[in-house]
């Protein structure tokens, strides 16, 4: 377990659902990745992220799917693509990400509270 946290801290962190509406293999990345635009509805719009989830995911499957990210960290050029958000996720029980999702409806752009 890390160290303890202040509440503060975590709401500090803007994490929101959104829907995948594009995604495509990013080769050019050092480690397997899938570049994904990410719709987070209304006034934030599309962003872009690179995620390394290629065990458990295609390009094609992901269209359509709800994700949570971090949307206000900084961008972070990855090679020649700059990731805007970071789409959350799990490690299984061998490392590969397992993207993490709201259970249940949620409208593009809620927050997590």
């Amino acid at each position: 377990m890390m160290e303890q946290t202040t509440f503060d801290t975590f709401m500090a962190l803007d994490i929101r659902a959104g829907t995948v509406v594009s995604a495509e293999p990013f080769p050019e990345a050092r480690k397997p990745a899938i570049k994904l635009v990410v719709d987070f509805g209304g006034t934030l719009g599309t962003r872009k992220s690179s995620a390394q989830i290629t065990e458990h995911y295609t390009p094609e499957e992901l269209i359509g799917r709800k994700v949570m990210a971090v949307i206000n960290f900084p961008p972070r050029q990855i090679g020649p693509f700059m990731s805007e958000v970071l789409v959350l996720g799990f490690s299984d029980k061998d490392g590969a990400i397992v993207l993490a999702k709201p259970d249940g409806e949620v409208p593009d752009g809620a927050r997590l509270a």
